[in-house]
């Protein structure tokens, strides 16, 4: 376990459990409960930050291996028109015997895996991978789940001269209009338009401490400030946490993660997203299509800030 800054005091608690004797296991429990919301209850933003990009925290492939009861091992490669793209997953699975196709931005985790993942930082092709097999859904019916996590679209010269901000444009648009049920779920960091690209969806969910940003806070410090020593002031500039979005109408749902988040339990974090996955599934596969469509179109024409909300 990699400890944050603020994470400090469950440190020597921790080690208890590891050299425990069974009588104290209780009571060692309670105590690493009552630090834990001790300290979650009174996260600042900065902290949550902190959290969202935590390297023990799961990732697309976690969730896609612990929640999918039945999914295919053979992922699903290419855009058909330059190469695949390995930071952006695509499986055709079961979720409690419902078929779904869930796509998921991969960071990975040891220093080659992130370079094969590219960090988590899709190319166009990536993206226009993710909307080929949505349209494959489409036509089977099979409904969407999609996981972001990445600090945003990959901004190199070749993805742009691939054409990175017309697969972003596409993605939206075909996403729009897609004729069956999605979800889009932050896992983690959900940056700019690179998560936007696949966060259009009839429900639109955040983890408890995930961020969701049209910048990375050190971005937005940079260019308004000239230096990244401003990040806290830009992060509550631009409320990127779930609490903030939910209160401005951004986002639908905050999946509960409990103190001590994802990275210290995984498994409540892979039963959360399970329950909530299947709840909406259940709920929009009785909406008639056009009802859904129409649904959506109103949710993201109604999209504004509201200051007080």
């Amino acid at each position: 376990m990699r400890y944050l800054d603020f994470e400090e005091s469950l440190i020597e608690i921790d080690n208890k459990i590891k050299n425990n004797i069974p009588s104290e296991i209780e009571s060692i429990l309670e105590e690493i409960s009552f630090i834990e919301h001790k300290i979650y209850d009174k996260l600042k933003p900065e902290n949550i930050l902190k959290i969202a990009r935590h390297m023990d925290r799961p990732y697309s492939l976690d969730y896609i291996e612990n929640i999918f009861d039945e999914y295919s091992e053979i992922e699903l490669h290419g855009d058909r028109m330059f190469r695949d793209d390995p930071a952006i997953l695509g499986y055709l699975g079961k979720i409690d015997n419902k078929k779904v196709l869930v796509i998921g931005i991969q960071k990975g985790r040891d220093i080659l895996d992130k370079k094969y993942r590219n960090f988590g930082m899709p190319h166009p092709e990536g993206y226009r991978k993710a909307i080929r097999l949505i349209k494959l859904a489409e036509k089977f019916n099979i409904p969407v789940v999609m996981l972001i996590d990445t600090p945003g679209a990959y901004p190199g010269i070749g993805a742009e001269e691939r054409g990175q901000s017309n697969a972003i444009a596409n993605n939206l648009l075909e996403l729009s209009d897609v004729k069956v049920p999605t979800i889009s779920i932050v896992i983690g960091e959900g940056g700019s338009g690179g998560a936007l690209a696949i966060g259009v969806a009839d429900k639109l969910a955040m983890l408890e401490y995930s961020i969701f940003s049209v910048i990375s806070p050190e971005g937005c410090s940079s260019i308004l400030w000239k230096d990244s020593e401003h990040t806290i002031d830009a992060m509550n500039a631009l409320k990127i946490t779930s609490t903030d979005l939910l209160k401005q109408g951004l986002v639908d749902d905050i999946i509960n993660e409990g103190p001590g988040g994802a990275h210290r339990y995984p498994v409540r974090a892979f039963n959360n997203v399970k329950k909530y996955i299947l709840e909406q599934l259940t709920e929009l596969q009785n909406i008639p299509t056009e009802e859904l469509l129409d649904n959506r179109y109103t949710k993201f024409r109604n999209y504004s800030y509201k200051e007080n909300r």
